[in-house]
């Protein structure tokens, strides 16, 4: 690698990183700062005539691990495919079903020229590979504002989130049957071929996830001990998962979003010790180098498109996912059909990651995918306010219902994941003073499976106790030595508002199973969090779903 691209990737990533955090200061999506960052220091620095960072060799080897890390965190963050299993004859289903097919169907009405040209120059499946990231919904952008508004484990907002997450599968796997490399031989036949191959490449993904790869890790682990072992075989195992799609026709990131997805099946434990790395190095470097360098690939020569091509691109699809959504939420009967159909409006994320794809393999040109980029970031910036506004005012509906028992127990755990702290937070339970002696600890507060203890003296943490750090404690000293005197006072916390997962990923990181909750500002003791008290959620949530 030369001197130069070391410096593009350097700027390229610092850059991304300090515009993700002004952006997220004025609410704005994280997406939206990693491309604008690469747009600044390519296209816009060019004009200005002077030093600015073009796209080379190097880059694009990392830009195309990005593309495959990308989707490989959209399979195991959306999509969950034992609960897409079991919609299947449910009226979420159908509603998502009736919403791609009409949506799809509008959207070709601009990608081909059954109806008129309008220039794209596409084949058939181009078409459709183009029509089906224009008509996708991204349940990033969807979840987050049902969030935000505090709808999301609301009955309504289930309702949407479940239509998201089917709509959202069956709409990437149809752009995948027309990326991959033999997508021009598309027949009936070819198609029927096609969907076995999906199917057998989930089949052994999952295999490989579930019951292969726990066990061997643990074999590994035990026989030679090798630091982020499972990190290190996860992340191998994918990149030869993508090298096994391609070689089966399929396009790399479509084998990488089914490996993500097939990964529900690895145990808690498994996804504890393998994740948090992953992503670390994921959201730190790849996913804003990915986005950054997007931006470098945008041009204004969208300028030369014709008029009624940008309105036409900009538009139809994007009224065709309403209309699609409304048709299929109408015909399924659920609850307020226009706000359903609001919620399927989501869009922008992956869909600047699959017109890079579409960019790379020569689907659409540069002017086309400039100009689609730009669209992106208006409907990130534009549609959560849409969404926000129609689910806030369907929800002052008196008829709406309280409870839902026809909801996947996958869905449920993808809302769970915006739980916060102060949801499952006991302020009522008491805690360990300092004075109490070690022998009185254990004679009167120790919990089955609880291994860690907070310490507190009013409003104030003074730290963690844990029971294998009594074992050097000769049990003599046991009756006059105070907890003060053995706790660890260099312990992780959380606050009030963190999220539940994130709080459950620092536990796991310290390797404690408590957690003290303090306010941000005055550093107040509130009480604390045991990862007991997560699971429980968890499950309680799960089981009130059916």
């Amino acid at each position: 690698m030369n001197h130069e691209a070391l410096l593009s990737l350097g700027l390229l990533v610092i850059g991304a990183k300090l515009a993700e955090g002004i952006f997220r200061r004025l609410r704005l999506n994280a997406i939206v700062a990693y491309a604008a960052i690469g747009i600044l220091l390519g296209p816009v620095l060019n004009l200005s005539g002077i030093w600015h960072i073009e796209s080379s060799g190097h880059l694009e080897l990392l830009l195309t691990l990005g593309v495959f890390i990308f989707f490989f965190l959209i399979g195991l963050d959306e999509i969950d495919i034992s609960s897409f299993m079991a919609t299947l004859r449910g009226h979420y289903f159908v509603t998502a079903i009736l919403s791609v097919i009409f949506s799809l169907g509008i959207a070709m009405l601009v990608t081909t020229d059954l109806v008129f040209d309008f220039g794209l120059s596409l084949n058939f499946t181009e078409a459709l590979a183009l029509a089906g990231v224009l008509s996708m919904t991204s349940l990033g952008i969807v979840a987050k504002v049902l969030a935000d508004d505090g709808r999301l484990r609301e009955p309504l907002g289930l309702q949407i989130f479940t239509v998201v997450v089917i709509a959202e599968l069956i709409t990437l796997l149809v752009i995948g049957f027309s990326i991959g490399e033999h997508s021009h031989e598309l027949s009936p036949v070819g198609l029927l071929i096609l969907l076995g191959k999906i199917v057998a490449f989930a089949v052994v993904g999952w295999v490989l996830s579930s019951r292969v790869l726990p066990p061997l890790v643990s074999l590994l682990q035990r026989a030679i001990q090798v630091p982020q072992l499972s990190l290190g075989l996860l992340i191998g195992i994918l990149f030869l998962m993508v090298f096994g799609a391609e070689l089966m026709g399929l396009h790399g990131s479509l084998g990488a979003l089914l490996f993500g997805a097939s990964l529900s099946g690895l145990s808690y434990q498994a996804r504890r010790e393998i994740l948090p790395g992953l992503r670390s190095v994921a959201e730190g470097f790849f996913v804003p180098l990915f986005f950054a360098s997007a931006g470098l690939h945008f041009s204004f020569s969208f300028i030369t498109l014709d008029p009624w091509t940008m309105v036409a691109l900009a538009l139809v699809p994007l009224v065709g996912n309403f209309i699609g959504a409304f048709i299929g939420a109408y015909v399924a009967r659920l609850t307020v059909p226009y706000a359903v159909a609001s919620g399927l409006m989501g869009k922008g994320v992956a869909e600047i990651a699959l017109l890079l794809v579409l960019w790379e393999t020569g689907t659409i040109d540069e002017v086309v995918f400039s100009f689609l980029v730009l669209v992106m970031f208006g409907y990130i910036l534009l549609m959560p306010p849409v969404i926000s506004f129609a689910v806030n005012r369907a929800s002052r509906k008196p008829d709406l219902p309280t409870s839902l028992n026809d909801i996947p127990a996958g869905v449920i755990g993808f809302a769970l994941e915006d739980i916060t702290v102060d949801a499952i937070l006991d302020r009522s339970r008491h805690h360990l003073h300092p004075d109490v002696t070690v022998r009185e600890f254990t004679e009167r507060w120790l919990v089955p499976h609880q291994h860690d203890y907070v310490v507190a003296d009013k409003d104030a943490f003074l730290g963690i106790v844990s029971l294998e750090m009594l074992r050097y404690l000769p049990k003599g000293a046991w009756g006059k030595t105070p907890l003060g005197d053995v706790l660890r006072s260099e312990a992780p916390q959380a606050a009030p508002e963190d999220h539940v997962e994130d709080v459950l990923h620092r536990m796991s990181e310290y390797s404690v199973s408590i957690i003290p909750i303090v306010e941000k500002d005055s550093e107040k003791f509130l009480g604390a969090v045991t990862s007991n008290d997560i699971v429980e959620l968890m499950t309680m949530e799960a089981t009130g779903a059916h």
